[in-house]
């Protein structure tokens, strides 16, 4: 047996020892590399890019986060289509978890550690780092890793959270967790993804609206959003009929945001503000039909036809992008980044090479944006595919680094020769820094609720709520603050000390910034709190956003309350804002016709105007279609309108619908 030879006082092997400098010569040829192509990259004015780490060190960076203390954590795609592409296995003990550390602080990663390694991680496409537990995405299973003592090291094998996600060796399938500022977590599965099990496999996952979570059974269709308490129970569908939405953000005062990817050559990426209960039109509602396939009264651009925008019940899109394979989202609530990032999604896209930020302004009940770009290169092997922000404000890019994108394929097949990196984007010559944490007090705890970082927030969420009343005193003096996401911060705590919900509610339901009156309105629905009489105080809100949210709370809400309320949030639409038009159309889910008769008594019967003809277009009641009868023959109804009013003909049923065809067709003779 060879003999095993040891450098005195270190216990390394001479093997080791030459493996170590290997991997430091490889390490140092990978950051060379990476640092000649920053010349290539543009970056906005005032920002600086530079090399945070590169291979050997991390190859294929999937996804990623960034934890409180600053460490970056990827999860690796090496074995990336390994289970049916040419290439097959590359690394044989399966992809690994990898922890980058900047100890020195210096911007630069100068150590790394293996958190995990095995096949059931490959190509994970979701990491959350939440305290002791690390949760990984990868379908069929959300797995759970723990590292109690905190040692870099997964305690042992992984338990399922969920399982029986399609989309295995996909990019179609299982995508990140984030911590929400109401403490639960937020994630989101692509349209092969189709279905949401138990951990055990036993069954499918009911939601709390009594379905089951399966993308391609009604009313779910395609891509999914749901939202979940930390154990994986009370499960909610949050919205459906996407494609491919890849990651999903949530900022502080709980409104969620995402893209989606309907590319294939036709420009269809869009970004999605995600209104709650929505269908965002993947599919035809009523046929499954795809894009493509004719339909009455679709869009003049191929893009938008993409989403089915013309039918009634289709949540609008933020912003249409064009070519691309959009990838990682976040959203950056620090102020390191100049004025224009703060606040606003900051994204990835690995087609055009890109992360930007899609600033967001309120359009109606609605938001419009416009494209900031944050980072681009002209490097065809840049390709961003996450994005995530430090303890400091720092922004943290992964590039799976490769000339090829989407399609399952990969141009770099050896695992010798495949490369990986994060960049750093900061202020020029600014130096990350990680504030340190202290957890043991209120006040360090609300001090810590303010990072912009989310494991920061998570800890900090955490050791407040763990104090209860205790931490009221602090969070009191949060909730004075001038800057309103710190606001919705405290408030979600503050309404979760046990006896201290309702007045804390009461209270924000009469602030004077809209979108904590919306948090409030959310909180109060989270919370069980009687929503009728909250919507009843915002029901003639000022703002079309608050009275958005009034009119998804009232969703399959059995007061009979609703159609009254709804009614008069109907009777303020302008008839032009879509946003609000869906909306109402969510909240009148199963009580179409209650709410469509409280509505034309409260009009005096007088539905035919710009805001009654929209709301019928919207409509499912039973007397729906005979009204788009009377409305297709008015002599004032343009032949566009017409195409309108006659799609919205596919979306009726029973009896009533075919009574007014016959009507129709007979007038028509």
């Amino acid at each position: 047996m060879r003999a095993r030879h040891s450098i005195p006082g270190l216990g390394l092997s001479l093997a080791a020892l030459v493996a170590s400098h290997a991997t430091q010569a490889q390490h140092a040829h990978g950051l060379a590399a990476a640092q000649g192509l920053l010349d290539r990259m543009k970056v906005h004015p005032g920002l600086e890019v530079t090399v945070f780490a590169a291979e050997p060190h991390l190859v294929n960076p999937c996804n990623m986060d960034v934890d409180a203390e600053g460490r970056v954590w990827i999860t690796e795609g090496a074995n990336y289509r390994s289970s049916f592409q040419k290439w097959g296995k590359l690394r044989p003990g399966g992809d690994r978890i990898q922890v980058l550390i900047d100890s020195d602080h210096d911007g630069a990663a100068d150590r790394t550690v293996t958190f995990y390694q095995g096949d059931e991680i490959n190509a994970a496409l979701g990491i959350a780092v939440l305290g002791d537990q690390v949760i990984v995405s990868r379908s069929p299973d959300i797995l759970v890793f723990e590292d109690r003592n905190h040692d870099l090291k997964a305690d042992g094998p992984p338990r399922k959270l969920f399982s029986g996600i399609g989309g295995v060796d996909h990019d179609h399938g299982a995508h990140a967790f984030t911590f929400g500022p109401d403490g639960r977590l937020y994630f989101n599965v692509g349209n092969d993804g189709k279905q949401l099990k138990k951990a055990d496999g036993s069954g499918w996952v009911v939601d709390k609206d009594g379905n089951e979570t399966w993308g391609h059974r009604k009313p779910y269709q395609q891509g999914l959003v749901f939202r979940c308490n930390p154990d994986g129970s009370g499960v909610e569908t949050l919205g459906w009929n996407f494609r491919n939405n890849y990651e999903v953000a949530v900022d502080s005062f709980g409104t969620l945001w995402q893209s989606d990817n309907d590319d294939d050559g036709n420009r269809g990426v869009r970004i999605n503000f995600v209104m709650e209960f929505g269908n965002y039109g993947y599919r035809d509602e009523a046929s499954g039909a795809g894009w493509g396939d004719k339909r009455t009264g679709w869009e003049d651009d191929i893009p938008s036809r993409h989403w089915h925008l013309n039918d009634p019940g289709v949540v609008p899109n933020l912003i249409q992008t064009g070519a691309g394979s959009p990838t990682g989202i976040c959203v950056y609530e620090g102020d390191l980044l100049p004025e224009v990032f703060r606040g606003q999604i900051i994204h990835c896209d690995a087609g055009p090479r890109v992360v930007r930020a899609y600033p967001a302004q309120r359009s109606g009940a609605g938001y419009s944006a416009r494209i900031v770009d944050l980072v681009s290169s002209e490097d065809n092997w840049f390709r961003p595919a996450d994005v995530a922000v430090g303890p400091d404000g720092s922004v943290y890019i992964a590039d799976w680094n490769d000339s090829g994108v989407g399609g399952h394929y990969m141009a770099d097949q050896k695992l010798e020769t495949m490369t990986g990196r994060v960049y750093r984007v900061a202020p020029k010559g600014h130096k990350p820094t990680a504030p340190k944490l202290d957890l043991s007090t209120a006040r360090g705890a609300v001090e810590a609720l303010k990072s912009p970082n989310l494991t920061a927030r998570h800890a900090a969420w955490t050791a407040l709520h763990n104090l209860g009343a205790k931490a009221e005193p602090e969070l009191k003096k949060l909730w004075s603050d001038a800057n309103p996401r710190f606001r919705a911060r405290a408030l979600h705590l503050l309404t979760r000390i046990p006896g201290r919900t309702q007045s804390w509610v009461d209270a924000a339901l009469g602030d004077k910034d809209s979108d904590l009156r919306i948090t409030a309105l959310r909180i109060a629905r989270a919370e069980g709190l009687d929503v009728i009489a909250a919507v009843k105080r915002l029901v003639n809100d000022p703002e079309p956003q608050v009275r958005r949210e009034c009119a998804i709370a009232l969703r399959h809400h059995k007061s009979a309350e609703v159609p009254t309320l709804w009614a008069q949030l109907a009777a303020q639409h302008d008839g032009k804002d879509r946003w609000y038009t869906e909306a109402l159309g969510i909240g009148a889910d199963r009580n179409w016709d209650a709410c469509l008769d409280a509505y034309l008594s409260a009009k005096g019967g007088v539905w035919n105007t710009t805001s009654g003809r929209e709301i019928l277009w919207r409509s499912r009641a039973k007397k729906t279609p005979s009204l788009l009868v009377l409305a297709l023959k008015d002599p004032s109804t343009t032949e566009k309108e017409k195409a309108r009013f006659l799609r919205a003909f596919d979306f009726q049923t029973g009896p009533e619908k075919d009574s007014a065809l016959l009507e129709l067709l007979t007038s028509s003779k």
